[in-house]
């Protein structure tokens, strides 16, 4: 089962204008690239790149007959290309089918054959009828991709078509022609340090976007991951403000912050909310400040978050335990099969300390609210959910024990140092080598549980094994989602609408500057 959002059509959102002039105000002009093409390909019957010579490049194509263009690296951008008719006058329309791909398994899935549950219009394609050669075709749409698929749907038996000067046309907030250099001596860490950074750099365009192929939006929880990276690598600060101030420019009228905004045309807030997107809202502020000393901005958005944690708290109970409704989940990963109930405690305690440390820094005065629920909170998770016996926090009424809630009480330091070091040792025992677990968001926070509790060795490993298998895959950038297990694997039904560009698994730039791996 994969994570479902809940439907909430009939929330009201309250627009505050100066906030959302703020987020205009920090807007990025966008660097151009401009790059051609590197390679030719066609298909061989086993549906297998097959490298084409030069003089085969040269020759005009047929009904059926298909062109693979690599443009070498992975770029975000516009397709334009010149074509021409050869033979007889032309006495049809020209009809050319576009496929786009990130990875070559891409190349391999048929359309026509998508039975998933997110919307086929996300698929990567596009058929178009051209009248008139020669003529310079450009695709109004952008995309993302390293390869495009070009099918000749039909000419006519009078005359064939030729494919020219394929150009792609990439955007990104930062210059991705002097990307920062990896950090790491470890050769395998350079490469997934190198290949984050162009994730990130992918990602980063008007907004912050969680994948340029899909869904092309602002999530707060890949905000909170993507400024991390962004301060270890290319520290564009304006751009982290920028999406704060959009994010706390359309809140609920009860003051919850949308776990995404639409940012085509007008920016526009989802009605999708989930509990540890709301809160990291508080995390990401803080670390904003951390980074970049701006008091003004911290104190302004200082009652957005605050908010934040303040409805949070109405769902905690007397003795500490939080109970979340329906209408708000925790996300904590796209898979569904473990309860999240103790990482969501999790959650809320870390992001408490969040907001006590943001609440020093501005020189604000602590209220003893959030301290005592501070305490409450842990107390519960110590007293309640930890199992002394198992050496493991529990979750759920079945009282289960998995690797969510074993991390998310690492992160937020329920445990002194030395038992934290322990529950984490026995969760590598226990839970190692990681199944069911689907994202790179998640392994984030497994990574940052392993090494901030010490465990460098076993920290290093799972960035090799898991970043490092995708490398193994021809990974020009990291993906939505990847499960080891299952190479498949689709949240969504159907890999063919996965995402394989994706903010969330940029963070290995950040992890390796910070604990200098």
């Amino acid at each position: 089962m994969a994570f479902k959002f809940q439907l909430n059509p009939n929330i009201k959102f309250d627009y505050n204008q100066k906030f959302l002039a703020q987020a205009d105000a920090n807007e990025p002009t966008l660097i151009v690239h401009q790059q051609s093409v590197k390679r030719w390909y066609t298909l061989n019957t086993q549906k297998q790149l097959v490298p084409l010579p030069n003089k085969l490049i040269q020759l005009p194509l047929h009904r059926d007959d298909c062109r693979i263009l690599d443009f070498g690296d992975h770029y975000v951008g516009h397709l334009a290309l010149d074509l021409s008719a050869h033979g007889a006058h032309m006495d049809a329309p020209l009809t050319l089918k576009f496929q786009f791909a990130e990875v070559p398994a891409e190349l391999a899935l048929d359309s026509a054959n998508y039975t998933g549950w997110l919307s086929r219009s996300w698929i990567a394609e596009e058929v178009f009828h051209i009248d008139s050669l020669p003529t310079s075709l450009r695709l109004p749409r952008r995309y993302s991709f390293r390869y495009v698929k070009i099918t000749v749907i039909d000419t006519s038996p009078k005359w064939q078509v030729l494919l020219t000067n394929p150009i792609v046309t990439a955007t990104s907030a930062v210059d991705e022609e002097n990307l920062p250099r990896p950090t790491s001596k470890d050769p395998e860490l350079r490469e997934i340090e190198r290949v984050s950074t162009k994730t990130l750099a992918e990602c980063m365009q008007n907004v912050f976007e969680d994948g340029p192929k899909r869904d092309q939006r602002l999530w707060l929880g890949d905000l909170h991951l993507q400024a991390l990276a962004n301060y270890a690598t290319f520290n564009h600060p304006d751009l982290v403000k920028r999406c704060l101030y959009l994010f706390a420019g359309m809140p609920t009228t009860r003051g919850l912050i949308s776990a995404n905004i639409f940012t085509h045309g007008r920016p526009a807030p989802d009605d999708t909310f989930l509990f540890d997107y709301s809160l990291f809202f508080i995390s990401c502020l803080k670390d904003y400040v951390d980074q970049t000393h701006d008091r003004a901005t911290g104190l302004t958005l200082y009652p957005i978050a605050q908010r934040q944690l303040d409805l949070a708290l109405t769902y905690v109970d007397h003795n500490g335990k939080l109970q979340l409704p329906e209408s708000w989940p925790a996300f904590i990963d796209w898979g569904d099969i473990y309860d999240k109930t103790t990482a969501a405690q999790g959650v809320l305690i870390s992001v408490l300390r969040d907001f006590l440390v943001l609440t020093t820094s501005l020189k604000l005065p602590t209220s003893t609210i959030y301290q005592a629920s501070l305490e409450r909170t842990t107390r519960y998770a110590q007293t309640t959910l930890f199992d002394a016996d198992q050496g493991l926090f529990t979750s759920g009424p079945k009282h289960e024990f998995n690797l969510y809630s074993q991390v998310w009480m690492a992160l937020a330091k329920v445990l002194p140092s030395k038992q934290t070091t322990k529950l984490m040792q026995k969760a590598y025992r226990s839970y190692f080598p990681v199944t069911g677990i689907a994202t790179p968001y998640m392994y984030h926070f497994i990574v940052t549980a392993l090494l901030e509790s010490g465990l460098r060795t076993e920290g290093r490993r799972l960035l090799k094994t898991y970043w490092g298998g995708m490398i193994a895959q021809h990974a020009d950038t990291f993906w939505e989602a990847y499960k080891p297990e299952d190479s498949n694997y689709s949240p969504y039904g159907n890999p063919l609408i996965n995402s394989y560009c994706h903010a969330w698994a940029c963070t290995p730039a950040y992890l390796i500057k910070k604990y200098q791996l």
